[in-house]
């Protein structure tokens, strides 16, 4: 494992000690990853008497979700499923046939959070025809799409919908689809030693209630999983740098795209296909966090410079969830990352002509080269829409962000093959402000300027 300087590891290390002691959880284990690679870890506490290391086992919790997301995804790929299919056209008898898969993965389909009968979580399961059958009209408690409702019902049924196309287990499917590539090896679905038991801490006294552990059987999908510090750590480099073995990187940037926000648009917090997205200091973070009885959990990734953080304790209530941003502050502080080397790059002279400034209308905008033959179009002055363009095969291209996500931008050329304009979805950018030789919609009134 690559190291952090002396200092940086102090205070890392404080930061974990304040949380262990004033939360009291029995144990807490952290690690962070840079580029792909544990580069620190650490562990307040103890398991069974000794402190925990990175092969100790605790409990993930909802972090299971991500994994199911995953395996749902590489269906999609593979073109078994489409996003928008009613969960109804492959789980089959469910009273909420109608929500869709995406809706399901981002929480957005309106169902009930649990599933009826006792508490789940802290009761034996049961298998996934009682629980589809246990379903009502009333698992739906909002219009589909109309609001973000984190519901565990939905992810049993997106893990009934892995078994039914892999005609096995969801989570023997996780374990050779994604588990065995990345190398996560002591990631199970139920408990191996070394492992944490999970705990209670009593409010006002310093002593432990045991919690119990079952398996949750139809809710499994829903949190199941146990998992390790270096496990985890090699999920969270997933989640930041991607692994062509496990999905298509444009999949999981797709995955880690906004689907509901929480406050608008000057979102802090948000929810992707099956991910947990926050907002926090200038990164852009995608992860989860994991919650079970006497377990509490949490990854977060940043794919812009491949930075990861997980915490794992074994107790029911407690942490902040403020330890794991922290700990990323206290890097960025005191080891903030070094960006790479620019380098030149050679661009064609089709591109190259493009460059520069273009108007829509009176509104400057520049026009830059990004790596291939993908461009980037952004207003000068900070005012107006800005996008990254994806080159097509045809000679057009796709918008990738902004209002422009999922448009196409074409380049037009005179008769003589000189550049006209841009035509981005009916809106006109020429090489000068409303050029009277383009075809501005309206026209351009003579004289001109005046």
């Amino acid at each position: 494992m690559a190291a952090v300087l002396e200092a940086t590891a102090r205070a890392l290390l404080r930061r974990v000690a304040i949380e262990q002691s004033e939360a009291r959880a029995p144990s807490l284990a952290v690690m962070i990853v840079r580029d792909g690679e544990p580069v620190w870890f650490a562990a307040r506490g103890t398991v069974e008497g000794a402190a925990p290391t990175p092969d100790t086992q605790y409990r993930i919790g909802s972090i299971t979700k991500t994994l199911v997301a995953v395996m749902v995804m590489r269906l999609r790929d593979e073109g078994a499923v489409e996003l928008n299919d009613p969960i109804g056209k492959h789980v089959p008898s469910t009273p909420v046939g109608e929500v869709t898969v995406a809706q399901l993965l981002a929480h957005t389909g309106g169902l009930t959070a649990e599933p009826p009968g006792p508490w789940w979580e802290r009761t034996p399961g049961v298998p996934a025809e009682a629980l589809t059958g246990a379903l009502t009209e009333e698992t739906t408690r909002h219009r589909p799409g109309r609001r973000f409702h984190y519901s565990n019902v939905g992810f049993a049924l997106l893990g009934d919908l892995v078994a039914r196309h892999r005609g096995t287990g969801w989570d023997q499917a996780v374990s050779c689809e994604i588990l065995q590539p990345l190398g996560m090896r002591d990631t199970t679905t139920r408990p191996r030693e070394p492992h944490a038991r999970g705990y209670a801490v009593h409010p006002f006294a310093d002593m432990l209630l045991p919690e119990p552990e079952h398996d949750a059987v139809a809710m499994a999908p829903a949190g199941q999983l146990w998992s390790t510090p270096a496990d985890l750590a090699r999920w969270a480099a997933f989640l930041s740098g991607g692994d062509e073995r496990v999905l298509r990187p444009a999949t999981l940037a797709e995955m880690r795209e906004p689907a509901i926000v929480e406050d608008g648009d000057a979102w802090n917090g948000g929810y992707g296909l099956g991910v947990q997205l926050l907002r926090h200091r200038g990164r852009r973070l995608a992860g989860h966090g994991g919650s079970m009885p006497g377990f509490l959990a949490v990854v977060w990734a940043d794919p812009a410079d491949r930075t990861g953080v997980l915490c794992m304790a074994n107790t029911t209530s407690g942490l902040r969830g403020s330890v794991a941003t922290d700990l990323l502050d206290i890097l960025d502080t005191h080891e903030p990352a070094i960006p790479a080397e620019w380098t030149p790059a050679p661009a064609e002279p089709d591109l190259l002509e493009l460059t520069g400034p273009w108007y829509w209308g009176p509104a400057a905008y520049l026009l830059r080269l990004l790596p291939g033959r993908d461009v980037s179009l952004t207003p000068l002055g900070h005012l107006g829409r800005a996008s990254r363009f994806a080159a097509q095969a045809d000679g057009t291209w796709l918008g990738l962000d902004g209002y422009y996500a999922g448009e196409i931008m074409r380049l037009v050329r005179r008769p003589d093959g000189s550049v006209s304009h841009l035509d981005l979805n009916t809106f006109i950018f020429t090489r000068l402000p409303y050029d009277p030789a383009a075809p501005v919609p309206g026209g351009v009134q003579e004289p001109g300027w005046r």
